[in-house]
């Protein structure tokens, strides 16, 4: 049996002579409780976050994206090694073709980002779920081309979801020479009309820039023949991304680079990695606070406890034994404060994950109406052992005191 622990569990739960040290101790725990209940509570609402841009993200982004390591456009025949569609890991493919001009309706103009796509474009990702109106979705048909605005290139547009007359886009005309003297012939343009649909992701850099045409309309406008800037994937159901991923930069080699989801939107991730971080390392810094209340309450546990570690030094223990008492006091306050909080705030954040009972706001201007959770056993785990290092931290410089307190009262007993 560990006599010094034995001993420090006594004391934990024994009732002091003076009740201040009770009170001190509770308020530790307490703190340490409340800190480790934050760090889950926080830690989980990012993850929610994390998870509900992910999902928004899947109605416009590809589960992989191959895009040229060399330029910012490739012919998908010619200079692909391979074909994606013979792979077992690739259920769907389609391509892109991304290039910014300048859209006109009446007196209105903006800057957009004009995105080509082919026919098949739905079945590669959810671009279908993110329509509102009452059109159809078509892009071209044999008398005209279409195109399909975001929300807020609409709203910048002010033309609504069935314009009067067309659009007309703008795109510079690529390798020739610019003439002054007639500004327009520097221009490609093209007529585009709407079919009652605009698309809303959600996502403030595809709502007010993008808008979307047909692959021949963007090829025409913007002077290519075969090239796309993208070759967007749909994985075959429950197809690991990595491994696929893996798969696919093998064949295609260094002169193409795969991207998943998250590193096409690696801005915005790691935007909210970044505030994660931030907020976990706040939270460990009330954490060593509220931990160096233990030192505190020891010292005063040192001072009533006196008479015991002489009893328990004339009885053989010795004074490195004794010391060991009150650090593995402290170890067990905070053991004790950090479950306690742990248990707390993952029941906490896993109501909140099932029955959302914590609402966003009042005014409903959010996407969701509640705060998204996601509670992960990664996240369990670093809290628990940055307590426990925490902990170490603030414990340690309680031996020495131990030490230097037992020796003194050895002394002047002597």
């Amino acid at each position: 049996m560990n006599l010094p622990f034995f001993i420090a569990r006594r004391y934990l739960f024994a009732r002091k002579s003076r009740s201040v040290i009770n009170v001190i101790s509770g308020i530790t725990i307490a703190g340490i409780a409340l800190a480790s209940m934050a760090m889950i509570c926080t830690l989980s609402v990012f993850n929610g976050f994390h998870s509900l841009m992910e999902s928004l993200f899947t109605d416009f982004d590809p589960d992989l994206k191959v895009v040229s390591a060399r330029g910012k456009v490739f012919d998908p025949i010619s200079d692909m090694p391979g074909r994606m569609d013979s792979l077992h890991c690739v259920s769907a493919v389609t391509c892109s073709l991304e290039e910014q001009a300048m859209i006109r309706y009446g007196t209105s103009q903006c800057i957009v980002t004009v995105k080509g796509v082919e026919d098949n474009v739905c079945d590669v990702y959810g671009l279908d779920k993110t329509l509102r109106g009452s059109g159809e979705f078509i892009l071209k048909d044999n008398v005209c081309d279409y195109a399909v605005l975001g929300i807020g290139v609409m709203t910048s547009l002010n033309c609504g979801f069935q314009p009067a007359y067309p659009y007309t886009i703008y795109a510079p005309k690529r390798g020739v020479r610019v003439n002054m003297s007639n500004p327009t012939a520097n221009f490609n343009s093209a007529d585009v009309f709407s079919p009652g649909l605009i698309f809303q992701v959600n996502q403030q850099p595809y709502d007010d820039t993008y808008i979307i045409v047909s692959m021949e309309m963007a090829r025409r406008l913007f002077g290519y023949e075969h090239e796309v800037s993208s070759m967007d994937i749909r994985l075959s159901d429950g197809y690991s991304v990595r491994r696929a991923k893996k798969e696919i930069q093998e064949m295609l080699g260094d002169g193409f680079v795969v991207q998943d989801r998250y590193e096409q939107q690696a801005d915005v991730f790691k935007v909210v990695k970044l505030e994660k971080l931030v907020s976990y390392l706040f939270l460990t810094f009330i954490l060593l606070i509220a931990c160096f209340n233990i030192i505190g309450s020891l010292i005063m546990l040192m001072v009533e406890k006196e008479d015991d570690t002489a009893i328990l030094g004339s009885m053989g223990l010795s004074g490195d034994s004794t010391s060991r008492i009150f650090v593995y006091d402290g170890l067990l306050i905070s053991a004790v404060g950090a479950l306690a909080g742990l248990i707390v705030g993952v029941t906490v954040a896993l109501l909140q994950q099932h029955l959302k009972f914590i609402p966003l706001g009042a005014n409903g201007n959010f996407i969701v109406d509640y705060y998204p959770v996601c509670v992960k056993l990664s996240d369990v785990t670093a809290v628990m052992v940055t307590v426990m290092l925490v902990t170490l931290l603030s414990v340690w410089p309680v031996r020495r005191i131990a030490d230097r307190f037992i020796k003194s009262k050895g002394e002047s007993e002597y």
